[in-house]
């Protein structure tokens, strides 16, 4: 099992660490969100065009391809974008920024990778990048002299 990778051997530091809730052990809804009551109508579209794509379709709409959260920690934004994907019915990844930088250059790319090709065979579902500013940073700052982690991510 070692030599082959298996979980947790040598070779699996490349493979995403996101974490799958299924739509049926995803139980949160919009009902268990209080307040936010302005940022639930906002991503509302978005459950209507989950739960039926063809009917926007059929209308020339296409989904959104991203909703970007933004506050201080604890204000409900990964329970949000939890009731969004239980309204919708959908499997819901979650994963944490600081998982995409690694020590090793292309370890990081390769885990983001890994976790799209997850997440399309689950298709619909939502990904939940948390602390996602812990990937970006200012263009040329630091000492890595562009190669750093952060930029082949």
């Amino acid at each position: 099992q070692m030599q082959g990778g298996g979980k947790g051997g040598a070779f699996s530091f490349g493979r995403s660490k996101a974490r799958m809730l299924d739509e049926a052990s995803n139980t949160i809804t919009f009902a268990d969100v209080a307040g936010c009551d302005e940022a639930k109508e906002e991503v509302q579209e978005l459950v209507d065009f989950l739960r039926d794509p063809t009917k926007f379709q059929k209308l020339g709409g296409r989904i959104p391809r991203g909703v970007l959260m933004v506050g201080p920690p604890g204000t409900g934004k990964t329970l949000l974008a939890r009731a969004i994907a239980g309204e919708a019915k959908v499997p819901f990844f979650t994963i944490s920024g600081s998982d995409f930088v690694e020590m090793f250059v292309g370890v990081g790319a390769s885990r983001v990778r890994d976790m799209f090709e997850n997440a399309k065979k689950h298709a619909p579902c939502i990904i939940f990048i948390d602390e996602i500013d812990a990937v970006g940073r200012h263009r040329g700052a630091g000492m890595g002299g562009g190669n750093d982690e952060r930029e082949q991510t």
